[in-house]
């Protein structure tokens, strides 16, 4: 049973399990801090729209919830590896990781760019709100992406 179930199996499942968390952590804070510094910024000349221009911050929070499931779900199905938990599904485990934390760390990035250029930007001229949300909706997608095709991975460790 051991040569069909190799010791370094569950390795690739924490690693998954933890690049699910940390990518998409990152994506997360970096877009929470440039749209922060953004918010700063505008809320010098504005400050009647601070609560408005918090959408950003929130998008990117969700980006870190995408992250987390993932991570629990994988970390939830760790087993040794005499209990049946097969470098298959470690490998499995380590794609739907990287799948939502890597999309997450690219959503991430552009929610901060498009929030701290945004805010900045509808402080000057309130009609560039609407393009704002539209620009932070087509960002945030990307890291649901990665969160489907992370869940459609993960699924799969049944058919191993």
């Amino acid at each position: 049973m051991a040569e069909a179930n190799p010791v370094y199996g569950p390795f690739f499942g924490v690693m998954g399990a933890s690049a699910a968390m940390i990518f998409s952590a990152l994506g997360a804070a970096y877009g929470t801090a440039k749209s922060g510094t953004g918010i700063a910024a505008m809320s010098v000349m504005r400050p009647e729209l601070i609560m408005k221009s918090i959408i950003p911050v929130v998008m990117a929070g969700i980006i870190a919830i995408y992250g987390l499931v993932v991570a629990v779900l994988i970390a939830g199905s760790l087993a040794p590896p005499d209990a049946g938990y097969t470098p298959f599904k470690g490998f499995l485990h380590l794609g739907a990781g990287l799948a939502v934390g890597l999309s997450g760390l690219a959503a991430g990035f552009a929610i901060g760019i498009v929030g701290d250029a945004g805010v900045r930007g509808t402080a000057q001229q309130p009609r560039l709100f609407v393009g704002m949300i539209l620009i932070l909706i087509f960002a945030e997608v990307l890291g649901l992406y990665g969160l489907i095709v992370a869940i459609y991975l993960y699924t799969k460790q049944g058919a191993a």
